[in-house]
């Protein structure tokens, strides 16, 4: 299986709206007619945060199960919900998590400062600590194993990676690991070559990783993680631009580059058959 791609799709994000994108999707049946499109161009997985109808963020297990129902009506694509969170209290997605048991949950693996600058005005667009301590990812995984869903590990920066071994020890993390590598947040790891070896180097044998850039630099590292052997993720809550530089008329056509750009280098997407058994989810 070592030359197929799983294509990831990030729907939604949290922070993104319709004043940035005009295509990005809110309700549960625009995020589902988004998905659908999505794996019509290739992908097979989707990572979606809930949104309320007016785009706002929500942890609502209500909304997450219109969701899933949504989707599964029109794609049989690989759900992966998120579970990030400003919150130490993570009742919410323990709660959603548990009662619509998505196959994936994205899992985030340490405390960062989370930031944006804008060069132009000089100054912090937003700037915020995100906190992810060892007892909250512990209560989430903990959620996760209880439901039968998979964590996608997602590592900022090379002590998140590092931190797996005590939840290993403990047995809280289980064999095979799914990772992803967010490159292009201010505060993470930096976006480069060296980078991103270097969280492909930490992990244990027999595990799976993505990579996931952040604004432009997306396709420069997606072009590194598909030579290096790895998955990607696309989608307008990493980026709303195709390389050409225009904006993107939806989830669909930034799945459509990472198709070509993944038989571009000889390797082929997985289908969902065969990313399930990528990722050990039979």
């Amino acid at each position: 299986m070592s030359d197929k791609v799983i294509i990831t799709c990030a729907l939604t994000g949290v922070l993104a709206n319709r004043d940035q994108c005009p295509a990005i999707p809110y309700t549960p049946v625009e995020i589902a007619e988004e998905a659908k499109r999505a794996y019509d161009a290739g992908a097979t997985v989707v990572h979606i945060h809930a949104r309320e109808d007016d785009g706002s963020p929500t942890f609502r297990t209500e909304v997450f199960e219109a969701i899933r129902n949504e989707v599964r009506e029109r794609c049989p694509i690989i759900l992966n919900f998120s579970t990030g969170s400003m919150s130490d209290d993570t009742s919410p997605q323990e709660e959603y998590i548990r009662k619509t048991k998505p196959e994936i949950a994205a899992l985030n693996m340490g405390t960062m400062n989370y930031a944006k600058y804008s060069e132009k005005r000089k100054t912090f667009v937003f700037d915020m600590v995100f906190p992810n301590t060892f007892t909250k990812i512990s209560k989430l995984l903990g959620a996760m194993n209880e439901a039968g869903v998979k964590p996608e590990l997602e590592c900022f920066d090379s002590g998140h990676t590092n931190s797996i071994w005590p939840l290993l020890d403990m047995g809280a993390l289980k064999t095979p690991i799914q990772f992803s590598f967010i490159l292009g947040v201010m505060g993470g790891i930096p976006t480069s070559v060296e980078a991103l070896q270097l969280q492909k180097n930490q992990i244990p044998a027999g595990s799976t990783w993505e990579v996931i850039g952040i604004g432009k630099i997306q396709w420069r590292l997606i072009a590194t993680a598909l030579v290096l052997g790895g998955n990607i993720r696309v989608g307008l809550e990493d980026n709303f631009y195709l390389p050409s530089g225009a904006m993107a008329k939806g989830n669909a056509e930034l799945v459509e580059k990472a198709v070509q750009m993944t038989r571009d280098v000889g390797r082929e997407p997985a289908s969902v058959e065969e990313a399930r058994k990528m990722l050990s989810l039979d």
